[in-house]
């Protein structure tokens, strides 16, 4: 295990705090494996010996904190510890000042002008320190360490202090980072940040009420940004006015909101704001199945598209599609995903999230909590 002595030492002192967070498990032990070729790819190909996720597309070869939580995700549902740790360390030296219990991650790291490697932006990411959290969380349950739980905790917490705002009309909302976010009566909202599976979780797992705010306000960021059906990749909300297009993000729902129909599609049935996001975004959804692909970008106020999405957004739209029935839709997605193999960082991750679950490697229940394969007995 490679999780750092120095890491053991501080954390110990704050195992406490974990008590906010629930252990309990609702699976069987391991009994069988299945292995997850994608996840090894990902691994050879982006991820460095020091646990470092590498996009390549980029001249910085940069490093985000989104890229970190994500591959911490998939290592647990893989039953990587290994990588895990890895990732866990390279992320708290490299991004937080070597102490994620004091600082939330940096969100871009990478190759600077001088050629040396180091922090790019200092500035947080709030989807990608809920992901990190829950992934501690959810690795401290399932692999039964309270060290993670007790990370997961603060972390969690710092998230509430430092990333969200009391809006009026709205609530409490999540910034999408700790800074820049906020302007004279509005701010500025990104509606792929917040997976509702994730709210779910941190509002079953933990005794401070702003989760419960959080959920709120989330499921209305969501289909309330999104009027036509669509979902925009930022949204602007007015405290006098609600929610208004972000001219300066040009109306578009694209990279971002890809995101939003995959975490909806992978929700529970058992969760109770399930047909209420489905019905909202349905029509993307028919906008698939008609076209036969998804749009790289569409014009959430006049449904105009523009180019044929790369394959990650056909994967992306596999759960959705399963999720609205349209089955004949999601055959043709997984065909075309299969003629046109992930190349990039972003296509292998929303691959890897979609066709993961598609492929029973994994499933949340309506709290949230991760099911992955391997906690299950063998049929």
């Amino acid at each position: 295990m490679l999780v750092s002595s120095r890491f053991i030492h501080r954390i110990s002192g704050y195992i406490a705090f974990a008590l906010i967070f629930s252990l309990s498990s609702f699976a069987h032990a391991a009994s069988c494996e299945k292995t997850w070729p994608a996840w090894e790819n990902f691994k050879k190909n982006l991820i460095s010996e020091e646990g470092r996720v590498i996009d390549g597309s980029s001249e910085a070869m940069k490093t985000t904190s989104e890229g970190q939580a994500y591959a911490l995700f998939f290592s647990l549902v893989a039953n990587d510890r290994v990588t895990f740790d890895k990732l866990l360390n390279w992320s708290e030296k490299n991004l937080a000042e070597d102490d994620l219990i004091l600082r939330l991650p940096s969100w871009a790291s990478g190759k600077k002008e001088d050629g040396s490697l180091g922090v790019l932006d200092v500035n947080s990411a709030s989807d990608a320190d809920l992901w990190m959290a829950y992934a501690l969380g959810e690795a401290g349950r399932l692999w039964k360490d309270r060290r993670y739980v007790a990370l997961s905790s603060l972390l969690a917490n710092r998230i509430l202090t430092t990333e969200t705002l009391d809006v009026p009309g709205l609530g409490l909302v999540l910034l999408p980072g700790a800074a820049g976010f906020t302007m004279p009566a509005q701010v500025r909202l990104n509606p792929s940040y917040v997976p509702m599976q994730l709210m779910h979780w941190f509002v079953a797992h933990s005794n401070d009420a702003r989760w419960s705010a959080l959920l709120k306000s989330s499921q209305q960021l969501i289909v309330k940004s999104s009027p036509k059906g669509y979902v925009p990749d930022w949204i602007i909300y007015d405290y006098d006015k609600g929610f208004l297009p972000d001219s300066e993000k040009s109306n578009v729902g694209s990279y971002d909101a890809i995101r939003v129909y995959l975490w909806a599609g992978m929700l529970s049935r058992d969760d109770s704001g399930r047909d209420i996001l489905l019905d909202a975004l349905k029509p993307m959804a028919r906008l698939v199945e008609q076209r036969g692909f998804p749009p790289e970008s569409v014009n959430i106020l006049t449904g105009v598209t523009d180019n044929e999405g790369p394959s990650g957004f056909s994967a992306a739209m596999v759960p959705f599609l399963q999720a609205i029935g349209l089955n004949k839709a999601v055959e043709i997605q997984l065909a075309r995903v299969a003629a046109q193999p992930e190349d990039n960082y972003y296509n292998q991750v929303l691959s890897l999230y979609a066709l993961g679950w598609h492929d029973s490697l994994y499933r949340f229940d309506s709290k949230g909590n991760l099911a992955p394969h391997w906690m299950s007995t063998c049929p």
